[in-house]
This record gives C-alpha cells, sequence and structure tokens, in this order.
C-alpha cells in the first residue's frame, strides 16, 4: 500500500499527528484498518484521547515511547518486560486505552479516571508491583494477563497537568498504579542486553519531572456525541 503524504495547514500544529502512513497500521486488528481513512481527517475538535483510541505515550524528558514485546524480565517476576524505546516507528509501542468499566468506544476520559492500557501486539496489560526493576531498583512495570484476564495491577490513575478537565494530546500527564501508589517513570538508565539502548520503565513514589507523557502518534477515536 503507498503512503499517504501529509498534507501541510496552517491551522493546527497537530496537523503531522493526524496525517499518519497507512502503512504503520498494517499489523492492526481488521476494525482499525477499516477506520483509519476516516480517523486520518478528523478535525483539531477530535485530538481528545478517547476510550478504544490506540495511542504511543512518549516519555516527556527523554523522547523514548513506552514499548514493550514478547520478552521476559530476567529477574523480579519474570512476566513482560516493559521498556522506552528511542524509535517512532516501532509498532511495539502502541497501546489501545481502556476503562474499569463499561465506558463506550469514543467517551472521553476525564482526569482522575481509572483506565487501563493494553499492549497492541501482545494483547497483555501495563502491570505494575512490588517486584524491584531490573536496574534502579524501583517498582517493576511488565505487562501481565490477556484479553480475558485482567486485575487491578493493570489499574492507573489519569492525572492531567494544569487545568484541563478532559485527556487531549496536548496534555502532559502522569499515570499513577493504582495497588502500589507508583508514578510511571522513565529515566535515562538503559539497558545494555536483551534490550540494548532501550531505557529503563519503573514506578516510583514521588511526583518528578521524570515521571510526565504526552500521548503522541496513533489512532485517535473521535468523540462520541451524547444523544
Amino acid at each position: 500500500m503507498e503512503r499517504m503524504q501529509q498534507r501541510q495547514s496552517t491551522s493546527s500544529p497537530h496537523n503531522s499527528t493526524r496525517w499518519a502512513r497507512v502503512d504503520q497500521f498494517k499489523l492492526y486488528p481488521n476494525i482499525i484498518q477499516e477506520m483509519v481513512f476516516v480517523l486520518l481527517c478528523m478535525c483539531p475538535s477530535s485530538r481528545r484521547i478517547t476510550y478504544g483510541s490506540t495511542i504511543k505515550l512518549m516519555h516527556e524528558k527523554t523522547k523514548f515511547r513506552l514499548h514493550s514485546h514478547d520478552v521476559p524480565y530476567g529477574s523480579g517476576s519474570g512476566q513482560q518486560s516493559v521498556t522506552g524505546f528511542p524509535g517512532v516507528d516501532d509498532a511495539n509501542s502502541y497501546w489501545m486505552v481502556r476503562s474499569t468499566y463499561a465506558a463506550k468506544q469514543g467517551d472521553p476520559i476525564k482526569s482522575g479516571s481509572i483506565i487501563r492500557l493494553q499492549h497492541m501486539k501482545t494483547r497483555r496489560w501495563l502491570h505494575s508491583h512490588l517486584h524491584a526493576s531490573p536496574i534502579s531498583g524501583n517498582m517493576e512495570v511488565s505487562c501481565f494477563g490477556d484479553d480475558n484476564g485482567s486485575d487491578t495491577g493493570d489499574y492507573w490513575r489519569l492525572e492531567i497537568e494544569g487545568s484541563g478537565k478532559t485527556w487531549r494530546q496536548d496534555q502532559r500527564i502522569r499515570l499513577q498504579h493504582m495497588d502500589t501508589a507508583g508514578y510511571l517513570h522513565s529515566h535515562d538508565k538503559k539497558y545494555t542486553r536483551i534490550a540494548g539502548g532501550q531505557q529503563e520503565v519503573c514506578g516510583v513514589k514521588e511526583k518528578r519531572p521524570d515521571n510526565v507523557w504526552l500521548a503522541a502518534e496513533g489512532v485517535y477515536f473521535p468523540v462520541t456525541e451524547s444523544k
């Protein structure tokens, strides 16, 4: 499939994120493939992150993307590892935004909401617990479960920085783990072997500049209009 060229616009600084390359989504489920042409043409008012959207989360300080792959930790829980990835185009950095209740696809997400992030490729959930992370010894962040298995270790509270009430693409956010109270965190401490060049993702108790994230590339479902 030929790549769609990005359209130029002076009306919005986020135009390049709305005009993604179609071939980036070739690994997506059929439902997303069918909707991608509509979603690429979203208007500026649809830049809110909604339930059902599939996004990449970018670590603000280092610009690495939240990433996972079917490689277990060699210590701690032995669950699927989660790292920060330096590249933009890797398909293992996509996460589906899910609710913890029966929210509808396209429902907006308010600050304070409890959400889950499901890894697109492996279908496991972003998870944390009190196992020590491999490099810094903070709380380990892993991927765990599947489409039919999820628990409170997959629950994260969305905290929007500033005055925003619903999650938008240009807002700085923190994710606080419900079971441990740790914030999703990363830093420039990098792995040298199995995930060489990728940096550690972990949980920490304190709010720090290193636990701020932004929504980056992805497929953003438009907000469902209330009837």
